[in-house]
């Protein structure tokens, strides 16, 4: 068995990167959100785009306004309203103001904005009772938060909501992404049954492939689900030779044991994969296999075929693995942070263990729970809302309650970086 870090550096040394000018496509703005960019974007445009408020008020020159207060204010004359989105016309001379609203593009003449709680209007003139602390104040330059033609987003960034409002300011319609990396999902298993079928004494059924092809959409990646392949060797060297053509990753449980119908390691040997893992010293998910095959720039995972143990697998190596494929740039790692668990913790000290539950965002900071019932791997149902996996590393057996453990966080943001 590989320790993990080791398994870990062995999975994430095997992956490369999509590589944009083969695998890169143009997608309008509103089908970008998710999508990882494949090609820095700039702009045009300086942000703002002109100098303008940053208050309701008077645009004024601010030698006319320096030095005044309540018992000698300054009078100006009103001359020009300008309203948001109305360029001005009139430049403002000695003496002279324009009512200004927030975002409205300041008039030539004009370098300060003095707040209407500031001011005191009769008709036409304003009496300016507060003088502004400095020139400038309450104007937005142009340029100030982007300069146009310098970088704007660089590739290998996930789009948000935040980065496509942005990108719509600049209007950048069109962008390049990368394309999503596609992922063929097998089941194997000669007792297994898809959820439509009806269940017959001795029968599985395969929740594998609805996990993975759920998780793997979420996670922005194209799943193709290849479906149930039975205990036959030549079977199921004909699908995963197949999935092998078509998926940039292909993931399939159950079959990598020791057991005498365990036979997805010789297969992928015989179809010239590079085994890089055959299990790895942790708790669930010890029977673990990737495999590497340069001809078809293809990885290959194996995970168990339990449920826990094939999810546990994906959070902890399939995950970062993908992401880093998809060509994110930073933030692919697994992320851990610290909480304090609410209940005792146990292990057998062996492997490295991963204990499935909630964290909690507490007024004293994260906390861990565990749902009821046992840590068994074939235990699907108290698997349900499970957000973080608390580790303990090998040699611990017990973590009292209350005290900090390492969360492996499940449902991290992509991108994210984690505290430890």
């Amino acid at each position: 068995m590989l320790p993990v870090k080791e398994a870990e550096r062995l999975i994430f040394h095997a992956v490369r990167s999509l590589n944009a000018d083969r695998n890169a496509e143009v997608v309008n703005l509103l089908d970008a959100t998710g999508r990882i960019l494949a090609s820095p974007v700039t702009s045009k445009l300086d942000f703002p785009h002109w100098d303008n408020s940053a208050m309701d008020g008077y645009a004024v020159r601010f030698a006319d306004v320096e030095g005044c207060s309540d018992s000698q204010p300054a009078v100006l004359d009103i001359v020009k309203e300008i309203p948001a989105g109305t360029p001005p016309q009139k430049t403002l001379q000695l003496g002279q103001a324009a009512r200004i609203l927030t975002g409205s593009m300041m008039p030539e003449g004009a370098d300060t904005v003095v707040m209407q709680e500031n001011t005191r209007r009769d008709g036409d003139r304003i009496s300016v009772l507060v003088p502004p602390e400095r020139s400038g104040q309450f104007v937005r330059h142009r340029g100030t938060f982007y300069q146009a033609g310098t970088p704007l987003l660089e590739a290998g960034v996930r789009l948000q909501a935040a980065d496509i409002a942005v990108l719509a300011a600049a209007q950048a319609t069109k962008v390049c992404v990368f394309r999503k990396p596609r992922v063929a999902i097998l089941s194997t298993g000669s007792e297994l049954v898809s959820p439509e079928q009806p269940l017959k004494p001795g029968q599985i059924v395969d929740s594998n492939q609805y996990a993975l092809a759920s998780w793997l959409a979420a996670l922005g990646m194209e799943p193709l689900r290849v479906g149930i392949i039975e205990d036959h060797p030549a079977t199921l060297k004909y699908s995963i030779s197949e999935a092998l053509t078509w998926g940039d990753v292909v993931v399939s449980t159950g079959g990598v044991s020791v057991g005498d119908y365990d036979y997805i390691d010789r297969i992928l040997e015989e179809l010239g994969g590079d085994l890089l893992v055959r299990s790895v010293a942790v708790k669930p998910g010890k029977p673990l296999t990737v495999a590497q095959f340069p001809k078809q720039h293809t990885l290959y995972f194996g995970l168990p075929g339990n449920p826990v143990s094939a999810l546990v697998s994906c959070w902890r190596f399939v995950k970062p693995a993908l992401l880093k494929l998809a060509g994110l740039r930073r933030g692919w790692e697994p992320v851990f942070t610290k909480a304090k668990t609410r209940v005792e913790l146990r292990s057998g000290g062996g492997r490295e263990t991963y204990l499935w539950g909630r964290l909690l965002a507490t007024e004293g900071g994260l906390e861990f729970e565990i749902p009821g019932g046992s840590f068994s791997s074939g235990n699907l149902i108290n698997l349900m809302q499970t957000n973080g996996c608390a580790v303990l590393p090998v040699g611990t057996k017990r973590v009292e309650a209350g005290a900090t453990v390492s969360v492996l966080w499940v449902d991290a943001p992509i991108g994210s970086v984690g505290s430890e």
